[in-house]
């Protein structure tokens, strides 16, 4: 990021109102709403990183497909994913995880640490009917991050899996759903001229529990 001092050119919430703000999920919120309004495509893309039985770190690209509700008891962000990938085992075992996101029209970032848990069957049914078919029949078809032989495999498996769902409803996958990430830390990070950046981190010990906050230097 450059060291060049950048004009105000951001209307929403400045560095003196959001560290003065109480708990963390408003803020986001309200910083998620800008940048549904700012950013020229998926304000909701956020980087997962995970790591595999040996340790060794992993980040991927995904959409976020949810916040829960104020009164959801594990609240946190929700996303949906083939439980046999790479990040599904991964997530399983470990049942930690992290997120951050980047608007990079507002300059600001958001990253996130916690705990993993499973959606319910329920959710994960009422967030697949919502898919474009092309996209339920592409659950079916494709063994995520095993070996693929060729891509004329893959695009075989498509019109294999469309002849065995011609018409109607099409179900979910046994192996596809959704996680929940309830976060235990939650740092959001404004950019500010020559690197002296707005950084807050709010932390707690667990769901439920009250939320600390603290400055941090940039």
């Amino acid at each position: 990021m450059s060291d060049k001092p950048k004009g105000e050119h951001i209307t929403g919430p400045q560095a003196g109102d959001f560290a003065a703000a109480g708990e963390p999920f408003a803020l986001f919120e309200a910083w998620f709403a800008e940048a549904q309004a700012h950013e020229p495509n998926d304000a909701n893309a956020m980087a997962l990183a995970s790591v595999d039985a040996s340790g060794m770190p992993n980040v991927r690209m995904l959409l976020l497909k949810g916040v829960d509700a104020v009164e959801h008891p594990a609240r946190g962000f929700v996303f949906y994913t083939n439980l046999e990938s790479a990040k599904g085992v991964e997530l399983l075992a470990s049942r930690k995880a992290a997120l951050c996101f980047h608007w990079k029209s507002l300059r600001r970032q958001v990253r996130v640490r916690g705990h993993v848990s499973r959606t319910s069957d329920a959710e994960a049914d009422a967030y697949f009917a919502t898919r474009a078919r092309g996209s339920r029949l592409g659950a079916w078809a494709s063994q995520q991050s095993r070996p693929l032989e060729s891509r004329f495999a893959l695009e075989k498996a498509v019109p294999a899996v469309t002849a065995r769902y011609p018409m109607g409803e099409i179900p979910r996958p046994p192996y596809w759903s959704g996680f929940r990430i309830t976060p235990v830390e939650m740092e959001f990070w404004q950019d500010r001229p020559f690197r002296l950046h707005e950084r807050v981190a709010f932390r707690r010990g667990g769901a439920g529990e009250p939320w600390g906050k603290q400055r941090l230097y940039p």
